[in-house]
């Protein structure tokens, strides 16, 4: 027993818990939906109540009016009052069966009926149903309204009928009486609200407060009616006179937000429309209250209801919005569809201005408008309650929050501040040319009230697969305008729709990825500190290595920057492009600035690793050794002291080594790339061909825009990513094309020198650094090289059926080009025998003039290089010598060597030319990632592809004049080539 009791228990309990939860869900995280309904789907025996927007009963014995807005009785019936706010209907006598005009009696008729029941007379007649009293006749007349006192009844406005008295005139005649109030045609009794009402509306930018004539004829009346009568209409206005008033609240009650405020408040004890607790009854909606943080429980707790699409059989980007229409006087004029021509100011084609309300696209549209032209085409405001529409069977509506940035709470603008304290409101108008104008209505106004900017925001929910967002936010700035010539003043307006998503984690992942990377760069440039250190030949941690530290740093974190900002462009190019349910909207402008820091850190670093580079290979050292001999077989004679005559050899030709210097000078800024087809192309992809349209704000990836249709503006991140991308794809296939065909098969310059440095016999020797280097072994199989023709060309047909030694540094081998690692002793030596070729480039002033001929120096210099290098190379310097030996795969990987060249030199077998590295040829890399870098910097600053190939055009013939000049200049300085022979 007791066992099967408890699971019923413990069910009825956890129904119950589960139904508190759900009640407390609602009331914390209520939704504020609402149906739709319409003045002409209510029916006969409903009405448009226009408080609470929707359809509600007449009364018994009543059907809706003409205009669907309130109830009348039905034919046959006459009203009787029972409450100042309601009245109920009477069937009339037989012997009385015709109604009166004003409904509230009944009466025989001199002539026919009408089909509603009213008493009819011939053309030209006014129809009198009262006496001079307002008594009903028992009999109708046909003659002129008797105006005389105290009659209850006036001649109405149009003169056409007797009409009753407003039921707020107290007494049985037209007159209010000195002890009410009358106001706006109505009279009230004293003490309802404060008679002193503050008439004047803030216009807060210009700091000045205009008496409104509006207000003063309107304000109270309205106030008065709504309080006492209810009046749905009278509330409205009151609401509007809020809203034009910013729905500003201050320390005065009396004006028009704060008489709205004390109605609001003593509706509290009656219920709320929609069961909205904010929509009291009979009053408009127009705040959504003050609790702390309630805007963002609003915005960020309940999406919507829909799910939007990009693409298949659930394509949905429709943005549908519908608007209630109200008029100034309070009136319901229409439900408007939101779309061209309604919230938008400026004057556009109107598939155009379609395109704000398709999801996923940016929109923004702005434009002057002359102050002549507003004052014309809005004389009275308009004002709009937006809904959006969320279709289905039974049409349902979410009301949109709108934030005004102009509305003050007890004088601070409180929509500026933080979202904890943002004052949520409901209502918007475009264009106020009437609340400005003061004495009369029809002057003209001393102040216009116009939007500057109407904004609507759509937040994407975190993490959503299926397109969902939270309720659009209406953000409004108004812009107030002193009237001084309408003739020449004009007003700047916008209109833009934009989409937001929560970037923290995005954001998060680009900084942990800059994080991991940016160590790894640390310790990648320790590596490469530690590398030059052994180079270098210096154990010391001194303010050089510390400096060179930080350059190897900043070329391995602009690395760093590079890849994570070309990944994080590509990733949004991709997701947000190739997406079919929305999950993701593109970063704001404002939420883009970091990305774009980024990026300039990227390129302030690239430049600093290129200008190093560029550095070291204008101060690179180098020599030219020269293997040919002297030969012995002719001569010139020259006479000797014993009389004898002998014969001298013919000296070595200069102009082998000349034309090597030549050809090392032509190849300083090769490249692996076409730069000039590099632009072209990229251009050529962009302009051309359309590519530049992938980078708009908006979901669509087709490469042709009509000229008709809305181009919303660029994404700084797509226009990156999408440059980048295409700058680097366009060099990655040119690279492989010159490596694979063209250097195979066409032409390669960098063997092409290695193959003219054996057949000149001329070895080259390049200093990287202080003990490291690279050698090009060029001496000539054939022993000699300064030959005629016939026997060079016997030389290299002998060398092609290899009949001959191969060329490469030890025998029987082919590789001609190693890197060197020197000993201290082997560097210390050089460095002594070129002291006459650094002296010869010092200033004159310096110079010991004692030392002679400066040229036979270095001519002597130059000879005993020769020989010395010469010398090194054959090993016939013991104390010098070297050994030849591959790398280690982990060696080439980490740019380090292990071995330290203590007693001998260490040659590095290197078949992959590394000596390139002195040249453009070998630091394709960086060129091309610096070229990227510049080309998407400038283009981002000037939102112009072709100028940033222009500028990254002349930026690359510049730095190459810049390259070539100053590299042929420290060729001849460390060679002792003539710089007059460097064509």
């Amino acid at each position: 027993m007791a066992t099967g009791t408890l699971p019923s228990v413990l069910s009825v309990l956890a129904a119950l818990f589960l139904l508190i939860y759900r009640n407390n869900f609602n009331v914390n995280c209520q939704q504020f939906i609402i149906p739709f309904d319409d003045p002409k789907s209510c029916g006969t025996d409903n009405f448009f109540d226009i408080s609470s927007l929707s359809c509600a009963s007449c009364g018994s014995n009543q059907r809706s009016s003409s205009t669907g807005l309130s109830c009348v009785c039905k034919t046959g019936y006459f009203a009787l009052i029972a409450e100042k706010t309601s009245f109920f209907c009477q069937k009339c006598p037989a012997d009385k069966p015709a109604v009166t005009k004003d409904g509230f009696g009944c009466i025989r008729c001199p002539g026919s009926l009408s089909d509603e029941g009213f008493c009819t007379c011939p053309k030209g007649s006014i129809l009198v149903e009262r006496d001079l009293n307002g008594n009903i006749f028992e009999e109708a007349k046909c003659e002129t309204c008797n105006g005389n006192k105290p009659a209850s009844t006036v001649p109405n406005s149009d003169g056409d009928r007797c009409e009753r008295c407003h039921a707020s005139f107290l007494n049985t005649s037209c007159t209010c009486g000195s002890s009410n109030i009358q106001a706006g045609g109505l009279c009230f009794p004293p003490g309802i609200l404060p008679t002193n009402v503050n008439p004047s509306v803030n216009f807060a930018q210009l700091k000045i407060n205009v008496h409104s004539a509006w207000f003063v004829k309107n304000l109270y009346s309205s106030a008065a009616a709504c309080l006492v009568y209810s009046n749905t209409t009278a509330c409205q206005a009151l609401g509007n006179m809020c809203v034009l008033n910013m729905h500003s609240f201050s320390g005065v009650s009396t004006d028009a937000c704060g008489l709205f405020n004390t109605i609001f408040r003593s509706r509290a004890a009656l219920s709320s429309t929609h069961d909205i607790s904010y929509w009291r009854v009979n009053l408009p909606w127009l705040y959504y209250g003050d609790e702390p943080g309630l805007a963002s429980r609003v915005l960020q707790t309940n999406p919507v209801p829909i799910g939007f699409s990009f693409r298949g059989q659930n394509k949905n980007t429709a943005i549908n919005l519908v608007a209630a229409v109200y008029n100034i006087r309070g009136e319901f004029v229409r439900w408007e569809n939101i779309g061209p021509g309604n919230l938008q100011l400026c004057p556009d084609m109107a598939t155009r201005q379609a395109a704000a309300f398709s999801f996923g696209t940016s929109y923004h549209e702005s434009c002057t408008i002359s102050v002549k032209e507003l004052l014309t085409d809005h004389p009275e405001p308009l004002l709009y309650d937006v809904f959006m529409d969320l279709g289905g069977e039974n049409k349902k509506l979410l009301p949109l929050p709108t934030l005004v940035n102009n509305q003050q709470y007890n004088g601070r603008f409180i929509n500026q501040e933080s979202m904890k304290n943002w004052y949520l409101s409901r209502r918007v108008f475009l264009v106020d040319t009437l609340s400005g104008r003061e004495k009369i209505l029809s002057s003209n106004p001393k102040v216009i009230r116009v939007v500057r900017s109407l904004k609507i925001k759509f937040q994407l929910v975190p993490r959503t697969q299926e397109g969902q967002v939270y309720p659009p936010l209406i953000t409004v700035t108004y812009r107030d305008v002193p009237v001084t010539d309408i003739n020449t003043q004009t007003v700047t307006t916008s209109f833009s729709v934009e989409y937001e998503m929560d970037q923290n984690e995005s954001n998060l992942k680009m900084n942990t990825a800059l994080g991991v990377l940016g160590g790894v760069a640390v310790l990648y440039s320790l590596l490469k500190t530690v590398s030059w250190k052994r180079r270098v030949a210096t154990l010391l941690i001194d303010a050089e290595t510390i400096f060179k530290f930080l350059l190897f740093y900043a070329g391995d974190l602009a690395n760093v920057f590079f890849a994570v900002t070309v990944g994080t462009g590509l990733y949004w190019l991709i997701f947000y492009k190739a997406q079919q349910f929305v999950s993701v909207v593109l970063p704001l402008p404002a939420q883009e600035e970091q990305f774009v820091t980024y990026i300039g850190c990227a390129f302030a670093l690239k430049a600093i690793q290129f200008l190093h580079k560029l550095a070291s290979q204008l101060s690179v050292d180098m020599f030219f050794i020269d293997w040919e001999r002297p030969r012995n077989k002719t001569g010139t004679r020259s006479q000797h002291a014993a009389g004898e005559i002998k014969r001298e050899p013919n000296p070595v030709s200069i102009w082998r080594t000349y034309f090597v210097a030549n050809e090392w000078n032509e190849i300083q800024t090769i490249r692996k790339i076409s730069p000039t087809f590099q632009i072209m192309a990229v251009l050529f992809f962009l302009e051309v061909l359309g590519f530049s349209n992938l980078a708009l704000r908006d979901p669509w990836s087709s490469l042709e825009r009509p000229p008709q249709t809305y181009t919303p503006s660029h994404s700084l991140i797509l226009r990156y990513g999408l440059a980048s991308t295409l700058w680097l794809c366009i060099g990655l296939l040119q690279v492989i094309f010159f490596s694979v065909f063209y250097e195979c098969f066409v032409e390669d310059k960098i063997k092409q020198f290695v193959d003219l440095c054996s057949i000149s016999n001329i070895s080259v020797l390049i200093f990287s650094h202080r003990c490291f280097g690279y050698y090009i072994h060029g001496r000539s199989v054939h022993g000699h090289a300064d030959t005629n023709m016939e026997e060079m060309n016997n030389n290299l047909k002998r060398e092609g059926e290899s009949l001959c030694g191969q060329r490469g540094l030890l025998p029987n081998t082919d590789i001609q080009t190693f890197q060197i690692a020197l000993t201290h002793r082997f560097r210390s030596q050089y460095d002594r025998i070129r002291e006459p070729l650094n002296r010869r480039n010092r200033p004159t002033r310096l110079m010991d003039t004692a030392t002679g001929n400066q040229f036979e120096q270095s001519t002597r210099a130059y000879n005993t290089m020769n020989h010395f290098l010469g010398c090194v190379i054959d090993h016939a310097q013991p104390d010098m010598d070297y050994i030849v030996r591959d790398k280690l795969m982990l060696e080439r990987i980490i740019g380090m060597e292990f071995l330290e060249p203590n007693d001998k030199s260490i040659f590095y077998n290197d078949e992959a030319h590394s000596f390139s590295s002195m040249l453009y040829y070998g630091n394709e890399a960086t060129l091309l990632i610096f070229d990227t870098l510049f080309f998407c910097v400038v283009d981002l600053g000037s939102q112009s592809f072709v100028l940033a190939a222009v500028l990254t055009y002349l930026q690359q013939m510049i730095f190459r004049l810049i390259r070539n000049a100053l590299g042929r200049r420290n060729l001849a300085n460390k060679t002792l080539v003539d710089e007059r022979f460097l064509i």
